[in-house]
């Protein structure tokens, strides 16, 4: 393999750790509920301004503050017609959302005194509804607004309305309001991100303990399965194996059969291995010699029953590789989910299929590419679950594959990720954590 060639495959694999994790993380603000929020805020702020002016009597800008508020009722409007309620907004758009709720109602302070106006406390609202449910960084950009904006209006306002002369409020006592709002904005903020991200992970632990239980349970009876259909086929392979055999004997060598005889029985032959492998328990596969095997003679053993046919199966070691190439047990878990993906692979690809191996101290990665189609959109939304087609064109096919391979890979600590090239075909990404695999290989050694 030229050094160009394993460039571009550097370079390909360091877009894909930037973005493949290929699905991007689903936003947790649902649009719905901020949008009534906001409307929570339009009325909020009418009825202040309405009651204050005709009410409490005080000279308010009232045409300028009902525009202001207009802009918020039409931006309201916008999310509205415009998108599906039900749909959720992703950090930048939710931030983008927020952070306009926090310059309109800036605005709003600047025309109705500013930092002297006691409904100035407002303005760490947004904030506050960042840090529940948004990122990090949503969360800071939010608060850096909210203090620029605060920062402004203890400086540039117009006049407190006051009766008979405006009320001016002395310079220390609007810096020790500005002070409030600003430790207010920062520790409030700190304290509810770290609160609310504390659930977080404890609903996404939960999620993930479910989703594993649920697939541990489905395998389990996709084994069962398995078994029931090992023991099924046995007799009707045998039978074909008998017969197989009687007509190579029956058949010339020059004959034009004999080819189709001779492949029809080296095929039994291969199902008898399969079905035998299936059998075998775990104590028999331990006595196996050659029991712990370097990641490239591993993959090998994974390809070397899909090698031979029209596609090319190409197992590459990338240059910057780190460290002693590592040495993992012969695991069926391994060699079955591995062998699973090269031929889901071989199935789809026009030429060629691609198998690169990366190292270093901190994690492995198996990278299987084709040059076939790709999966669409909807298969990617959906893969890894039972009883899905894989890739456009094949919808009697179940999908149980790919479930099977990530279930047995995910027991050894592995990572997948599904995408598609940019230059064209599906592409598959196995990463592990190097310690975990190394340490798992030698529990089994244990």
């Amino acid at each position: 393999m030229s050094a160009d060639t394993n460039d571009g495959l550097r370079r390909e694999r360091a877009q894909r750790s930037a973005a493949l994790p290929g699905v991007t993380r689903r936003g947790r603000l649902r649009l719905r509920t901020l949008i009534l929020i906001r409307w929570i805020a339009v009325m909020g702020q009418t009825v202040t301004i309405l009651a204050v002016h005709f009410g409490l009597g005080f000279d308010l800008p009232l045409l300028i503050c009902l525009s202001v508020i207009v802009t918020l009722v039409l931006s309201n409007l916008v999310l509205s017609l415009r998108r599906v309620s039900g749909s959720r907004l992703d950090d930048g758009a939710a931030a983008l959302l927020l952070g306009f709720d926090v310059v309109q109602l800036a605005v709003l302070l600047y025309v109705t005194g500013g930092l002297q106006n006691p409904f100035a406390i407002l303005i760490i609202a947004p904030v506050m509804v960042s840090a529940t449910i948004l990122s990090r960084s949503a969360t800071v950009g939010l608060t850096l607004l909210a203090l620029l904006s605060i920062s402004v209006l203890a400086v540039l306002r117009t006049a407190l309305p006051w009766s008979p002369e405006p009320l001016v409020l002395p310079p220390v006592y609007v810096l020790g309001i500005w002070t409030a709002l600003a430790v207010a904005s920062v520790f409030i903020s700190t304290y509810v991100w770290s609160v609310a991200e504390e659930a977080r992970r404890m609903s996404d632990a939960l999620t993930a303990a479910h989703t594993s239980l649920a697939r541990q349970q489905q395998l389990s009876a996709l084994g069962g399965l398995a078994a029931a259909a090992a023991h099924e086929l046995g007799s009707p392979l045998a039978t074909i194996a008998v017969v197989a055999k009687e007509l190579s004997r029956e058949i010339p060598p020059d004959s034009p059969l004999a080819e189709d005889v001779g492949l029809l029985l080296s095929q039994s032959d291969r199902c008898r291995d399969i079905l035998a492998g299936i059998a075998r328990t775990p104590e028999k596969r331990s006595a196996e010699p050659f029991d712990r095997l370097p990641l490239s003679q591993l993959v090998e053993s994974a390809a070397e029953p899909h090698m031979g046919g029209p596609i090319e199966i190409d197992i590459i070691i990338e240059d910057d590789v780190e460290g002693e190439e590592p040495m993992l047990r012969r695991s069926p878990e391994i060699l079955s989910g591995l062998g699973t993906l090269i031929h889901n692979a071989a199935q789809f690809a026009r030429s060629c299929v691609t198998v690169t191996l990366h190292w270093n101290d901190r994690q492995v990665v198996v990278a299987v590419q084709d040059d076939g189609p790709g999966f669409s959109p909807a298969v990617l939304a959906a893969i890894g679950e039972p009883f899905i087609s894989t890739r456009p064109g094949e919808s009697e096919h179940m999908g149980l594959g790919i479930f099977i391979a990530q279930t047995l890979l995910d027991r050894l600590g592995a990572e997948l990720l599904f995408g598609n090239r940019a230059v064209g075909g599906a592409e598959v990404v196995i990463r592990w954590r190097r310690a975990i695999l190394e340490r798992e290989a030698a529990r089994e050694d244990d």
